[in-house]
């Protein structure tokens, strides 16, 4: 066999690949346009929804008819286009994981593809439980806060003027009779929300959610893959609380109370990750003592790379006293 003939031998395999991946590629692209298309036909629907909190919100607060604006053209056509990107990539999540899966499942083993599997099935779940919990929860919240806020000097005014006493002649005013009444002094602050301001507010939540949500997916594959262990996790805590709480300060509105919603619930997600985990390794010990390689006291993870390193030291100590 010559030497050209061994160079197209190696090169055919990875035009295969390259053409089989180019084939997943023209699938996922297809499905996200087709979602995006079908997203911004019902745009209007889904904005609606999307500013159904700031509108409860609004109407909470006493405004019997909530507004909204836009201050540019091409503002809400714009808006439309975002929202159908994210529900596109949303509603097309399923087919575009199935075509990564079939893509890398032929070079994985059985094992590993049963290990693989259940997370491509669990991560949109969790995705659309964390764009849930993000809407119907901490938007609310975030909303009630900050308009809240604003609306708390005209609040106490109004608490202030009924244990205020009546001018001097302010029964000969024109609005004692009825007639029109003298305007106040000071400035009225009015909130006039624009759309993609607000939209914006909602997307980064949802979006920050859905993927925190993640975290129990990928921490349980690291585990299944060797790169995490639950003894491993547990002694980093103190990291994660911190980087969480970065996290949490980056992704959120500036205000306490989202910042503390998404530390609690990522911190939670962490712990439960360490359970998940552990329950790997429990499955592993089991299968290791079917294949006789550990005894039935003990466990491939018992021990950690820094314990045997010390535990060498001590040894070697203890010989040569």
């Amino acid at each position: 066999m010559s030497a050209a003939d061994e160079i197209d031998d190696s090169s055919a395999p990875l035009m295969e690949h390259l053409i089989e991946l180019r084939q997943r590629l023209i699938y996922s692209v297809s499905a996200f346009l087709v979602a995006m298309i079908f997203c911004f036909s019902f745009g209007g629907m889904l904005l609606d929804f999307l500013l159904s909190p700031i509108e409860r919100t609004m109407r909470d607060l006493g405004d019997p008819n909530p507004v909204m604006q836009y201050t540019a053209p091409q503002e809400y056509f714009f808006t439309l286009i975002r929202i159908s990107v994210v529900g596109g990539l949303t509603l097309a999540f399923p087919i575009i994981a199935y075509q990564l899966w079939r893509f890398v499942a032929p070079g994985l083993y059985r094992n590993e593809k049963n290990a693989f599997l259940p997370f491509i099935i669990a991560s949109p779940f969790l995705f659309i439980l964390g764009a849930s919990f993000a809407h119907y929860i901490v938007v609310p919240l975030a909303m009630a806060f900050f308009l809240g806020f604003a609306d708390l000097p005209s609040y106490v005014s109004a608490l202030m003027a009924d244990f205020a006493p009546d001018d001097v002649g302010a029964s000969l005013l024109p609005s004692a009779a009825g007639g029109v009444a003298l305007p106040d002094t000071g400035v009225d602050i009015v909130f006039n929300g624009k759309v993609n301001e607000t939209l914006d507010i909602t997307l980064k939540m949802i979006v920050a959610f859905g993927l925190c949500f993640q975290l129990p997916v990928l921490l349980t594959l690291l585990g299944t893959a060797g790169l995490a262990s639950s003894r491993g996790l547990r002694g980093t805590r103190k990291y994660a609380i911190v980087g969480i709480l970065v996290v949490a300060a980056l992704v959120t509105p500036p205000d306490v109370t989202t910042q503390l919603i998404l530390f609690v619930v990522v911190y939670g997600l962490y712990e439960v990750s360490i359970h998940l985990v552990a329950a790997v390794e429990r499955k592993k010990d089991r299968v290791a003592r079917a294949e006789g390689v550990i005894g039935e006291d003990e466990s491939l993870f018992d021990v950690d790379v820094d314990d045997e390193v010390a535990a060498d030291v001590t040894d070697e100590a203890g010989t040569k006293t």
